[in-house]
């Protein structure tokens, strides 16, 4: 791929042009008219809105230090680190810094959780109980860990509240619903011999978890390894500490017995790396990025040669076919990319449907702001419709509200911090470079905090920067296809597999389309519909293994075959 070589050197100055951020760039200076609707969001006539003073977030941060067998506590170091707000890049709170000393305080407490405490021991039913009361407890603290959520990621309140921790809560009692459903199989033998199978929990499991969906990740990796009877050591991300902690706080609350889940805040390098390696961690699972998730195989591999499930990053294709509906599929990939449709789906949906079908069926509005493993960020469209679709999407585009996560009906909030804002940048400099069209946006929005216009790019070809790197942003990349032949290859042609949608009313191209596409997940004629039930996971370099559903459970599970000899048996 001729764009992809040199890249590292053009992306490196293009962050660090991007890192200089002048009050000259983004919606302040552009040349459209500001105006107020009736909620009070000012909007610019063709772009997303202006920002406004933040609001102050309705919770207080409760906890900061490291939770170990059941108590938390300080790190070892006495180090912290700072937790920051995306809407500002101002300090939240500092937070225990956890490194290797700190991982190793927490897997003895889990080994002697597992190996002498009452987890395990526990009938599968008592162990369900827990589980449906920790749900319970989320549920009834819903708006104030929403609040955290937004406050340390950045992602629309309504989101969180609305959908997010009732989608924790869901997956949660779903997990509690297999703990005492989980057995082994009577297995013929030829000859006078009984064989049985035992599902025995793995031990100590090491988990890492993404800044992306820090309540979520929480859940699809603490919910069926608590369901199997194992116990935890996890680390959180370093930019988004504060809800894994107020959420093992509820456990323990829910009568968890200490040592089960223990929560390590700290960097990736020293915390993280620590998990990856320790000799007395029975297995490993870590979302992140794919050079990350190779990082944790490779320590892995070194250690004990723990099992690791990976759950990486995506370059997702969206494919809109030649029969498609315009207006609806623009919709539909809009959603794909840029999310958060929440002031115009949640509200509507809620209205016909209730909010229970809200929960069940919008999950895609979680995500945030193009941070998203999954995001549709490919967009290739018939050359029949592809006029029309560009335009159309550039108008949704300029519609879209960006703003303080915290203000009701805003639908983008900041990228999650500095770096990642840098990186954007980087991609949409690189963009323009390479000779794709800038359709709309591509520049920052105000000088403070970490905001990006919704952008847009036309004529990408297969080998630009923009069409084959995960950029995790809001940037879309619409490109021409012309065959199903031609699209499927191309589609395909990526590192990447782990996500796809497809947009067509001909069930014959649907089903042509899902058998093709070298990836974990098709979603036709919808986009990231998740259910505690849906496995989710990559083909490729988008990772091994399956979150969630049935399938997520043979991670945290050991399989024994007893065998023993039959005396005069009545049969075989």
């Amino acid at each position: 791929m001729g764009a992809g070589r040199g890249f590292s050197t053009l992306l490196a100055r293009a962050v660090r042009s991007a890192g200089t951020r002048s009050p000259a760039v983004g919606l302040a200076a552009s040349s459209q008219q500001a105006s107020k609707d009736n909620t009070g969001i000012r909007r610019l006539g063709t772009a997303a809105s202006a920002l406004e003073e933040p609001i102050a977030p309705p919770v207080q941060v409760k906890y900061t230090q490291l939770l170990i067998d059941g108590q938390f506590v300080n790190a070892a170091s006495g180090k912290t680190f700072p937790t920051l707000d995306p809407r500002t890049g101002d300090l939240i709170v500092n937070v225990a810094e956890g490194d290797a000393e700190d991982v190793d305080r927490a897997v003895k407490a889990a080994r002697k959780a597992f190996d002498e405490g009452p987890w395990p021991k526990m009938t599968a039913y008592e162990r369900s109980c827990i589980m449906l009361r920790f749900a319970d407890l989320l549920e009834k603290h819903n708006d104030e860990i929403a609040a955290l959520e937004t406050w340390d990621n950045g992602k629309p309140y309504e989101q969180a509240a609305l959908v997010e921790v009732p989608m924790a809560v869901r997956l949660f009692r779903y997990y509690a619903g297999w703990a005492d459903k989980i057995h082994g199989l009577t297995v013929p033998a030829d000859g006078p011999y009984h064989c049985q199978t035992l599902h025995e929990p793995i031990g100590v499991a090491g988990q890492i978890i993404p800044w992306n969906f820090p309540l979520l990740m929480f859940a699809w990796k603490v919910g069926p390894a608590l369901a199997c009877g194992n116990s935890i050591v996890l680390k959180s991300a370093e930019q988004t500490p504060l809800t894994a902690l107020y959420a093992a706080k509820l456990f323990h609350e829910a009568g968890l017995p200490p040592g089960v889940l223990n929560v390590v805040s700290g960097y990736g390098p020293t915390a993280g790396a620590a998990v990856a390696r320790h000799m007395d961690i029975d297995k490993v699972a870590f979302t992140g990025s794919t050079e990350t998730g190779k990082a944790v195989l490779e320590l892995a591999s070194k250690s004990n040669l723990k099992p690791v499930t990976l759950e990486l990053g995506g370059k997702s294709p969206f494919i809109v076919c030649e029969d498609a509906d315009v207006d609806q599929a623009v919709e539909l990939a809009h959603f794909a990319l840029f999310f958060n449709q929440a002031r115009s789906c949640i509200s509507q949906v809620i209205k016909l449907h209730g909010t229970q079908y809200c929960n069940m069926l919008i999950k895609p509005l979680l995500f945030l702001q193009g941070q998203c493993c999954c995001a549709g960020s490919r967009t290739f469209v018939h050359e029949s419709i592809h006029d029309e679709f560009v335009e159309k999407a550039k108008a949704r585009c300029l519609s879209r509200v960006v703003g303080d996560p915290f203000r009701k009906g805003v639908e983008q909030g900041p990228q999650i911090d500095q770096d990642q804002f840098n990186k954007v940048m980087g991609y949409i400099k690189v963009g323009r470079e390479s000779g794709a069209k800038l359709v709309t946006g591509g520049d920052q929005i105000g000088t403070k905090g970490f905001y990006i216009m919704p952008t847009i790019f036309s004529e990408v070809k297969d080998d630009m920067a923009i069409a084959t790197d995960e950029i995790f942003g809001p940037v879309q990349s619409i490109i021409k296809f012309k065959t199903l032949d031609e699209v499927i290859k191309r589609a395909n042609a990526t590192r990447y597999g782990l996500a796809a949608g497809v947009f067509t009313k001909n069930i014959e191209t649907a089903n042509t389309l899902t058998r093709a596409l070298r990836v974990g997940t098709v979603w036709v004629n919808c986009f990231d519909i998740f259910d505690a039930g849906i496995p989710f996971g990559g083909y490729k370099m988008s990772g091994t293994g399956r979150e969630k559903g049935i399938y997520s459970l043979s991670n945290y599970l050991q399989v024994k075959a007893v065998v023993s000899p039959l005396k005069n048996p009545a049969w075989l």
